[in-house]
């Protein structure tokens, strides 16, 4: 079961990330946009940003790992169970989530 402190490993190997604060909660963020939220509220999770396509692919999956809140409706985030999520595709959403938040130059970087 991966936890905020993998969640921080796998997003601080992504250039310039940094460990922040986003509405008080912990979070990563990438030249001052956060990509990662660990929510504190009544339904918890990871919030990590994604498109609206991959979103409602998450969500028919069935995958319980992926969730939404009304709040969220409409808002290119998922949701994401800790406790259920592979590790594998934890690591691919933070980096797709860091890609849609990093600037150009950055990405590039990345891609070598």
């Amino acid at each position: 079961m991966p936890t905020w402190e993998d969640v921080v490993a796998i997003g601080t190997k992504l250039p310039e990330v940094e460990e922040s604060t986003w509405y008080r909660t912990p979070s990563l963020k990438v030249a001052g946009k956060g990509f990662a939220r660990l929510r504190t509220e009544a339904e918890g999770g990871l919030v990590l940003m994604c498109g609206l396509d991959e979103k409602a692919a998450l969500l028919e999956s069935g995958d319980a790992a992926f969730y939404t809140t009304p709040h969220y409706d409409g808002y290119g985030a998922i949701l994401v169970n800790l406790e259920l999520v592979d590790a594998g595709q934890l690591t691919e959403l933070i980096e797709e989530s860091w890609r849609l938040k990093a600037p150009a130059r950055l990405r590039k970087v990345l891609d070598g």
